[in-house]
């Protein structure tokens, strides 16, 4: 089996760092910030913490257990979602981006409160390198978080759609339930697919972020960004 060399993930790293450094510069001083889940958002909780004394925020929504521990590690306070009256800024990553900023979202079991998140912010800023960019969704097995009771029944649904669901085993979400990673999606209408697979009982979301998509979308590149 090949592994990435260790410059091949070094360069990797750094187009997160730019994308983070980026999305650094639209955080507003004692605000308070939605935070995501995954591997550039850790990147950006780094970044987060070594501004703390600049940013003075009053505080962070997080949408994950493992970020808050994160950001609990740094002293940045994590606020509950039903405490906070207004959420200006989310920043969180994505596991696929298209240039209309529709996402695939999950890869790190975090969707529903992600989606929640994204929902209940003002703007909503996401953070990729640019491996991470396709002209069409569905290469990045779609996540869909499932009551337990219902997985094999969501499963047989996902499948007349055209997907091949396959339970990841092992993982239960921050919300107790189980997630299908349906393979062999080539996703034209995000938007279309994403109220489909809703709508089926027993799904709690789907990692299709189209009918919210991110407002602006920071790629970390070799050069630098590019934002769109």
């Amino acid at each position: 089996m090949n592994t990435p060399s260790h410059s091949a993930i070094d360069a990797s790293q750094q187009r997160k760092w730019r994308a983070a450094k980026a999305a650094l510069e639209y955080v507003g001083e004692q605000i308070i910030l939605g935070v995501g889940t995954g591997s550039t958002v850790n990147v950006l909780i780094d970044l987060l913490a070594a501004a703390a004394a600049r940013l003075q925020l009053r505080g962070v929504v997080s949408s994950s257990e493992a970020s808050s521990a994160r950001l609990r590690t740094h002293g940045i306070s994590v606020l509950d979602l039903n405490a906070v009256d207004r959420l200006p800024l989310y920043i969180d990553g994505a596991d696929e981006a298209t240039r209309s900023r529709h996402l695939i979202k999950g890869g790190g079991a975090a969707l529903t409160r992600e989606k929640i998140v994204a929902a209940a912010a003002q703007r909503f800023i996401c953070i990729v390198d640019d491996s991470k960019l396709v002209d069409t969704l569905g290469r990045f097995p779609l996540p869909v978080e499932v009551i337990p009771m219902a997985r094999n029944y969501v499963a047989g649904r996902i499948e007349a759609l055209g997907g091949r669901p396959v339970w990841r085993r092992g993982v239960v979400t921050d919300n107790g339930n189980h997630i299908l990673d349906v393979h062999g999606l080539t996703i034209e209408d995000p938007c279309a697919l994403e109220s489909a697979i809703d709508q089926i009982a027993g799904v709690v979301t789907v990692g299709l972020f189209a009918l919210r998509p991110a407002d602006l979308l920071i790629v970390g590149t070799e050069q630098g960004t590019d934002r769109i």
